[in-house]
């Protein structure tokens, strides 16, 4: 009985308080009626001390009416709000199933203007003036499509009308979301496909009895990379030698430093950089390493019809192997005060000197007999 009054109790102070006041011992007063009047059945409307009333809603009516036997409705029932979470609705009478509920609608951000898609999987997208005019002459390189502003097309001119090529017009803002953020596009870019791979002995074929190659071991930077190929083209570079694996990718950000010397060089990927020197060797060219640290400088060197110069990457330097493949280490003679140049930078000091020596050698006259 203390249990049952201490459950009117709690359903009085939740829902009747309007009909009357609760008394220090957990019961009731309903107003109205005598006191002798109180054991009579009273209606329903009146009956103000019951926990709920059978109108109340599914949930609280199985909280207050299945519970209060047990004597802690109000904290079970508490509990059970906290656990359900108060935007949680409460369980359904018949079978226990949460009712469902309808999904808010999804907002999609408004578009001014339809996005053109730039690009597609596999493709190389190479940027920049000098870069896209060099690919599209180049016959080996297959392109898919160039995409340019109204003032890049204007900037390629004639170089944009090469028969089959299909132009798509564009906004500077559609190439700016489809290139690296510091890539200067300069209103055209081109869908490329990446250039067939060559062989050492085709290219070696072809050569004349005076011939320059270029071996990068190991250069990873696109920038110096793209730089070392322009000015391999400067100073007629017949070919560039660079191994499969730790070599600058040949895609946008080297043809872009390259200003065009990427499509206009042959370049010779291969597995071993080793075995290439000894191939390079029989067929009578003179490889020549450049390192910091050796006793000779470029003065030094040893005038070659055919000549092979080995570059390595900063810091590491040329690998030991290569190194061991060179016929003459020489180094370019510095100030002390620095202690190394930029490997862009050594190779122009290196090929000028190299193709300068070599040229003269040539243009000797013949001892007279």
């Amino acid at each position: 009985m203390a249990d049952e009054s201490r459950g009117r109790g709690r359903g009085s102070r939740g829902g009747g308080r309007g009909g009357g006041k609760s008394s220090p011992g957990g019961g009731a007063r309903a107003s109205g009626p005598p006191p002798s009047d109180r054991s009579k059945p009273k209606p329903a409307a009146v009956r103000a001390d019951r926990p709920r009333s059978a109108a109340a809603p599914a949930g609280a009516a199985r909280s207050g009416a299945t519970r209060s036997a047990g004597g802690a409705t109000g904290a079970k029932q508490g509990n059970a709000e906290r656990r359900r979470g108060p935007d949680r609705p409460a369980r359904a009478e018949s079978g226990g199933a949460r009712p469902p509920q309808p999904r808010p609608p999804q907002s999609r951000p408004p578009q001014s203007r339809p996005q053109r898609r730039v690009g597609r999987p596999g493709g190389l997208l190479l940027y920049g003036l000098h870069a896209v005019a060099a690919a599209i002459r180049n016959p080996r390189r297959q392109i898919h499509g160039l995409f340019a502003t109204e003032e890049g097309m204007g900037r390629l001119g004639e170089v944009a009308r090469k028969a089959g090529l299909r132009i798509t017009p564009v906004a500077a803002a559609d190439l700016d979301r489809r290139l690296p953020r510091d890539a200067v596009h300069q209103g055209v870019v081109i869908e490329a496909a990446p250039l067939p791979p060559l062989t050492l002995d085709r290219v070696i074929a072809v050569q004349k009895e005076r011939s320059f190659f270029l071996v990068l071991d190991q250069i990873t930077d696109p920038r110096n990379f793209g730089a070392i190929l322009r000015t391999a083209v400067a100073l007629g570079v017949q070919a560039v030698i660079v191994p499969e694996r730790r070599s600058a990718e040949l895609g946008g950000a080297t043809a872009k430093a390259a200003s065009g010397a990427l499509d206009l060089l042959p370049i010779v990927e291969v597995v071993n950089l080793a075995r290439a020197l000894e191939r390079l060797k029989q067929a009578g060219y003179r490889i020549t390493g450049l390192d910091g640290e050796a006793e000779q400088t470029l003065a030094d060197a040893t005038p070659a019809p055919r000549r092979a110069l080995v570059l390595g990457s900063e810091g590491a330097g040329i690998r030991r192997l290569v190194g061991e493949g060179c016929d003459e280490i020489l180094k370019i003679e510095i100030d002390r005060r620095m202690e190394s140049l930029n490997v862009s930078v050594a190779a122009a000091i290196a090929l000028f000197e190299l193709v300068r020596k070599d040229r003269l050698q040539d243009d000797a006259p013949a001892p007279a007999s």
